[in-house]
């Protein structure tokens, strides 16, 4: 048994010590991105899944959050999600979580889907295909960036995204819509699944979650908005696959920040099962079910991603 098996199964015991990890992904890219180099691509997501087999006893997330609650998990239990929706999600690593023999959920913000793209991609892919070496957005209230280079393309991204991500629904759209024109840029309106491979997703054995329609911050809109927004996302998708669909992730997932307690509230009004955030740490079976915590994993080595996984599962309820 390696080493991290044997600190997870001390970390991650069966029953009612038990403790549950679940990691999120958005995009798992067919290629290494320059510009987002600590996005998986394909060769390190298969390696990550290795590693993941063999460290976790992975389980389809309602399983787990329903042996979370009774208090049968088994050591070392793990659940893999994804947030959004991205086409490479089924391109790329569906045959790759097939491969391994893994489950994994995959929550849907069900506007994008079908040739549809999220606001934040407009910004990026805008950025990427500028062919000047200077984007000036001060017409439309941001600043000028250089971007000659992927770090300054990066620099540039990061600092517009976090610029524009809290303001409202529409007026994110017309401000990345504006960046698109300023940009010279055609965004491709291919990043998103289609309905047909969400359907394909679940005939396979991966589970479907919801995530909104548009991805909204939750905590920016009304909550009349809030409740049209997480159960239109659900009936859609219930509509579209035929079946329950019980779990939920908050968009951007911020408890406090991105979400409040009146959203925890609307999501088990709602009949959603539980929920899922972004807050760090790994869940107990006192655990809120609709505020469970999830790790991000982002690093390249094996050392560092177990070291820092094993640190995560001691981090109980995202404290």
């Amino acid at each position: 048994m390696s080493i991290f098996r044997s600190a997870f199964s001390l970390a991650s015991p069966s029953g009612k010590s038990g403790r549950l990890s679940i990691l999120i992904f958005h995009r798992v890219l067919p290629q290494p991105d320059p510009l987002f180099p600590d996005e998986p691509d394909a060769k390190h997501f298969d390696e990550l899944m290795g590693w993941i087999k063999s460290w976790f006893n992975v389980l389809p997330l309602d399983d787990a959050i329903v042996q979370l609650r009774e208090q049968s998990l088994p050591a070392r239990a793990a659940a893999i999600t994804f947030d959004d929706g991205y086409a490479d999600n089924f391109t790329v690593a569906l045959p790759i979580l097939l491969k391994h023999k893994l489950s994994a959920t995959f929550f849907i913000a069900t506007g994008f889907l079908d040739g549809g793209r999220m606001w934040n991609d407009t910004i990026i892919e805008s950025v990427r295909t500028c062919t000047r070496s200077i984007l000036d957005l001060n017409s439309i209230g941001l600043a000028t960036f250089s971007v000659r280079s992927a770090q300054e393309k990066r620099q540039a991204i990061t600092a517009i995204i976090s610029t524009v991500k809290y303001r409202s629904t529409m007026e994110r759209v017309e401000i990345t819509d504006k960046i698109a024109s300023l940009a010279n840029a055609v965004p491709s309106n291919d990043l998103m699944m289609t309905t047909d491979q969400v359907r394909k997703m679940r005939e396979v054995g991966m589970q479907i979650g919801a995530h909104t329609v548009s991805h909204p911050i939750l905590a920016r809109i009304d909550l009349a908005e809030a409740r049209y927004e997480m159960a239109e996302s659900k009936i859609f998708l219930e509509n579209l696959l035929g079946e329950r669909v019980s779990l939920f992730a908050y968009p951007n997932g911020k408890p406090g920040v991105d979400y409040l307690t009146e959203h925890v509230s609307l999501a088990e009004e709602l009949g959603f099962d539980a929920a899922v955030s972004t807050a760090t740490g790994s869940a107990r079976s006192s655990a809120d079910l609709y505020q469970l915590a999830r790790f991000t994993p982002w690093d390249k080595a094996k050392v560092r991603f177990g070291g820092r996984l094993l640190r995560n599962l001691l981090s109980i309820d995202g404290n």
